[in-house]
């Protein structure tokens, strides 16, 4: 099968970890050897490459294309308007694309399908690119694409339109696929296949050497994610006052770090919470390597991958009982789903996840249920039953 893998969300030279999720799923179904892609994944167009422009700047020094792990990824630009941008964004998106998907086509790659990853704006510009190139179309939801958007009228509909004329739909949850037949839409168009985990890279490492060579003393805390709001990253910075012998280390970047620096100094606990940028995910598993515990407070969280990796190497979690989370924490040796998400509701479960505090190798093994086999599977099976190629 050849597919066009299609999303916004997909890493870049300059955003390594921008929508990592879809490419991993992407490299582990091509390892399948069952399959061949290529991959468009847009940026909005910006005229000037500097940081002082913040992420726009950064946008526009995204090369034009590159190779990432052996998989061509092309990043052609797309005008967004402020303010409008929203209710314009499919349609921008769409007629920016077409010429581009032309040339793919023209080039010699005539693909059988359009694999793209979040339903607004990406999924609905695909099915106007696929209904224009008569190509059948898959989307994934993957998280505010349903559990937010949805909130505003015209998106809505939008919404639901690319739900009626795509050729089929993957949430990476239950919770999402139940939010989706709430928007109208025919569960049996709807395939949960939930995220894995990369168990190669993600695994237990020397926890003494990496607590060691990492300054971590105590009952130590990651909370890991774009410092933005909805992450809860102040949730748990709050929940350290309660937590006196705990320390905290914060992975991630984004426009709310000097908020969150601001607070921890506000709150006294400054001393105790360091903040260390945004880690590859190279890096990242010797911090969860050497952490006792992941703390995630979001408010919305359509599969948190972040969960996953921490468990894999061997560190429980404490996170919000939110959207398909309970479906990742589903037993002790996995962590604690707070019972509340607040200051308090974060100290409470970390304090229970302590009073019961799992082994190492019991979450690693809860992890290791977490491969990505059985999504590889299913996705193979919805494409060929789409292009009438039988089971796989």
């Amino acid at each position: 099968m050849k597919l066009l893998t299609f999303s916004t969300l997909f890493p870049n030279a300059q955003r390594p970890n921008h929508g990592i999720f879809v490419e991993t799923r992407l490299r582990y179904l091509l390892a399948s050897r069952q399959v061949q892609s290529r991959v468009v994944a847009p940026v909005p167009w910006f005229p000037f490459k500097h940081e002082r422009f913040g992420v726009y700047g950064t946008l526009a020094s995204v090369p034009q294309s590159e190779v990432r792990h052996g998989i061509d990824v092309t990043h052609p630009r797309y005008p967004v308007i402020p303010k409008v941008g929203m209710s314009a964004a499919p349609l921008l998106l769409a007629k920016a694309m077409k010429p581009v998907i032309g040339r793919v086509i023209d080039e010699g790659y005539d693909f059988d399908a359009i694999d793209a990853h979040y339903f607004y704006p990406d999924g609905v510009a695909a099915v106007m690119l696929g209904r224009y190139f008569n190509k059948p179309v898959v989307i994934t939801a993957r998280g505010t694409d349903i559990n937010l958007v949805p909130q505003y009228a015209l998106p809505r509909r939008m919404i639901r339109w690319a739900a009626e004329h795509a050729a089929g739909m993957i949430t990476v949850c239950n919770a999402l696929k139940d939010e989706m037949v709430g928007l109208g839409i025919a569960p049996d168009r709807i395939t949960p296949l939930r995220n894995g985990v990369d168990l190669q890279l993600f695994q237990p490492g020397d926890r003494q050497a990496l607590r060691a060579e990492r300054g971590m003393e105590g009952f130590t805390l990651m909370s890991v994610g774009h410092l933005e709001p909805r992450k809860g990253h102040e949730l748990v910075i709050a929940a350290m006052r309660q937590l006196p012998d705990a320390r905290l280390f914060i992975a991630g970047s984004g426009p709310d770090r000097k908020k969150l620096e601001d607070l921890a100094q506000e709150l006294k606990v400054a001393d105790r919470v360091r903040f260390l940028g945004p880690l590859p995910q190279s890096e990242l598993r010797n911090w969860y390597g050497g952490a006792d515990a992941l703390v995630l407070a979001s408010s919305r969280e359509g599969w948190a991958n972040v969960l996953l990796e921490s468990m894999a190497c061997g560190t429980p979690v404490v996170a919000s009982n939110v959207w398909g989370t309970p479906e990742v924490v589903a037993a002790p040796e996995a962590g604690v789903l707070m019972a509340e998400r607040t200051p308090r509701g974060v100290a409470d479960a970390v304090r229970q996840l302590q009073a019961a505090y799992p082994s190492h190798e019991a979450t690693r093994r809860y992890a290791e249920r977490f491969s990505w086999d059985d999504t590889t599977q299913g996705q193979l099976t919805l494409f060929r039953n789409i292009l009438g190629q039988g089971r796989a």
